[in-house]
C-alpha cells in the first residue's frame, strides 16, 4: 500500500490561541469506511461474482494482476461510493477499503497496487461482446440483462400474487460527438433516450437507446423478455404494466391483451376525449368556484381511436378544475419549462377543452386500462394506482444523479451501454443494502445519495496486523446505531 505522506500543511483560523493546521499525512486511512457494508450487501446477493461471470477474459493468466471480478467490483463499489470518474481510481487503488473489498491486500508485482488504475478499468469498459486481439475482455449483454431480472426474482422469499412493472423513458444529455446522439426537440438537447423498467424500487431493465425514436420503441420486446423470465419462476403471478402516455401504443397494448398481462397507461388528451368529459369539467368548475378549492370528477367510458387502435378500450377521464392560485402557480412552473414544453403546449392548444368562463383553469387527464371496472373503481384506479408511478421517476433520479447512470461520455454506444449497466448494478447493490440492512432504521426509505452521505462516508484509521485488519472509525459518527443494525442484518443474510 502507498505510504508516502505529503508534507504540505494547510493553516486555518486559530482556536483558543492554538494554530489549526491540516495535511494529507495521516498514512493508512480511508474516508469510505462505511463501504464495508457494501461488501456485506455483495456477500448477501453475490453480485460482483455473478456480474464477473458475464464477462469473458482471454488474457494470459500468468500475466494477469487484476482479475475481471476485481475490476468489476472496483468499478461498482466506486460508483456506489460516489466516484464516477475512472481517473479517481489512480488514487483510490491505494485506498485500503478498496483492497479489502477486493479481498486482495497486496499486488503480485512491485509496481502495482492491490486494485487497478484508470487505464486498466478503461479497457474493461471498452470491452466488446466478442474478445479480439486488442480487446481481450468481452462481455455478454444478454447475460447481464438476465442477471438484472434474476436478482429481482431472488429478492423475494416467495412468489407474490401481483407485481406492477413501471416503464419510463428519460433523457441522458450528451455533450460530445458520441455515437448515436440525436437532438431531441422535447428535451431541447442532444441525448440518448434510455428505457427503464422498475418493480417498486428494484431495477429490471436499463436499455440505452438513440433519441430519434418513439418513447415506446422496443418496449414490447423488452417486456416480453422480462415477463417470460418472471413467469418461468412465478407462473401464477398477476402482472400489471404501468406507464405514461408515451407507452399507450397499439403494439404494446395488443401484446398485453394477447399474453394475459394487464396494463394501465396514461393517454394524451385530444378533442374527442375532451368533449367526452366536457359536462363533468363544467360541474367540477362550478364546485370549485363554490368551495374555493380544486374539484375533480371522473368519468369511465369506452373509447377507440379513429385508426391506430385495433379495438375499443376502457378509458378513465379526470375532469379537474384548478383554483386561481394553483393555476397561477402552475403557469409559473410552465414558464420555467418554456423551451421543453413548447411542442406539448401547441398540441394542447389544438385539443383544448371547451372554454368555461369561470376563475381557474381546466386540468383534464386520461388513462387507458385493461383492468375491469367491476374490480377497480375509476377514482381509486387513477389516484391510488396510476399516480403511484411517479415514485419510479425518483428511482430513475437515484440512478442518474446519485449513481451516475447518465455518465455516458464514451464514444461508442456499446461502451456507454456497459457504463449504464455498471451504474445499474451499483444501484442494485445500494438497493440491496437498503432492503436487507436498513429496513428497521432511520434510513429505511433514504435515497442512495443520502445513504452514501450518512452511512458510507466515514473516516477511519486502518491498522493491519498479522491477525486482523482494524478500521478505527470516527468516534463522533452520529449513525452508529443504524450502522450496527445494518451490519447485523447483512451478517445474518450472508
Amino acid at each position: 500500500m502507498q505510504t508516502e505522506c505529503s508534507t504540505t500543511l494547510f493553516e486555518f483560523a486559530p482556536v483558543e490561541d492554538r494554530k489549526v493546521v491540516a495535511g494529507f499525512d495521516g498514512g493508512t486511512m480511508t474516508s469510505n469506511a462505511g463501504g464495508l457494508l457494501l461488501g456485506g450487501a455483495d456477500k448477501a446477493i453475490k453480485l460482483i461474482e455473478r456480474v464477473a461471470k458475464c464477462f469473458v477474459d482471454r488474457r494470459d493468466p500468468s500475466l494477469i494482476e487484476h482479475s475481471v471480478a476485481t475490476l468489476v467490483g472496483q468499478r461498482i463499489f466506486g460508483l456506489a461510493l460516489g466516484y464516477e470518474d475512472l481517473n479517481d481510481h489512480d488514487a483510490l487503488r491505494h485506498d485500503p477499503l478498496f483492497a479489502v473489498l477486493a479481498s486482495k491486500l497486496k499486488a503480485r508485482r512491485a509496481d502495482c497496487a492491490p486494485v487497478a488504475g484508470k487505464s486498466t478499468l478503461n479497457r474493461l469498459e471498452r470491452s466488446k461482446e466478442t474478445p479480439s486481439l486488442y480487446h481481450k475482455i468481452g462481455h455478454d449483454g444478454a447475460a447481464i440483462e438476465k442477471l438484472l431480472v434474476d436478482l429481482f426474482l431472488e429478492s423475494h422469499a416467495s412468489a407474490p400474487e401481483e407485481i406492477i412493472l413501471d416503464l419510463d423513458a428519460t433523457d441522458d444529455p450528451l455533450h460530445g460527438e458520441q455515437e448515436g446522439r440525436f437532438f431531441h426537440g422535447y428535451y431541447d438537447c442532444y441525448c440518448y433516450l434510455p428505457l427503464y423498467v422498475f418493480c417498486g424500487d428494484q431495477l429490471l431493465v436499463a436499455k440505452l437507446r438513440r433519441a430519434d425514436i418513439d418513447a415506446s420503441a422496443g418496449a414490447a420486446d423488452e417486456i416480453a423478455r422480462v415477463i417470460a423470465r418472471i413467469r418461468a419462476r412465478w407462473p401464477k403471478v398477476r402482472i400489471i404494466l404501468r406507464a405514461d402516455s408515451g407507452f399507450a401504443r397499439e403494439e404494446l397494448m395488443a401484446w398485453c391483451e394477447t399474453n394475459d398481462v394487464e396494463f394501465l397507461f396514461g393517454l394524451a388528451q385530444n378533442s374527442r376525449l375532451n368533449v367526452e368529459i366536457a359536462a363533468d369539467l363544467a360541474a367540477a368548475a362550478e364546485a370549485s368556484v363554490a368551495t374555493g378549492k380544486p374539484a375533480r370528477r371522473f368519468k369511465d367510458f369506452k373509447y377507440r381511436t379513429l385508426d391506430s387502435w385495433s379495438r375499443e378500450r376502457r378509458v378513465i377521464g379526470k375532469a379537474e378544475w384548478m383554483t386561481p392560485s394553483l393555476a397561477e402557480a402552475d403557469d409559473t412552473t410552465q414558464r420555467r419549462k418554456k423551451k421543453k414544453a413548447k411542442k406539448a403546449r401547441k398540441a394542447k392548444a389544438v385539443a383544448a377543452p371547451p372554454a368555461i368562463l369561470l376563475p381557474g383553469r381546466a386540468n383534464p387527464r386520461f388513462i387507458v386500462t385493461s383492468l375491469k371496472a367491476a374490480e377497480h373503481e375509476a377514482r381509486a384506479l387513477y389516484e391510488k394506482r396510476y399516480c403511484a408511478r411517479g415514485e419510479m421517476e425518483n428511482h430513475i433520479k437515484e440512478c442518474q444523479l446519485d449513481l451516475f447512470a447518465d455518465r455516458t461520455s464514451s464514444h461508442t454506444m456499446r461502451a456507454n451501454q456497459l457504463r449504464l449497466w455498471l451504474a445499474s448494478f451499483a444501484y442494485v447493490l445500494m438497493s440491496a443494502l437498503r432492503r436487507i440492512g436498513l429496513t428497521n432504521t432511520r434510513l429505511a426509505d433514504a435515497t442512495c445519495g443520502t445513504i452514501r452521505l450518512k452511512l458510507l462516508k466515514i473516516g477511519a484509521l486502518v491498522k493491519t496486523s498479522f491477525r486482523r485488519i482494524l478500521f478505527s472509525m470516527a468516534s463522533a459518527f452520529p449513525y452508529v446505531d443504524d450502522y450496527a443494525a445494518a451490519w447485523a442484518a447483512l451478517h445474518s443474510a450472508a
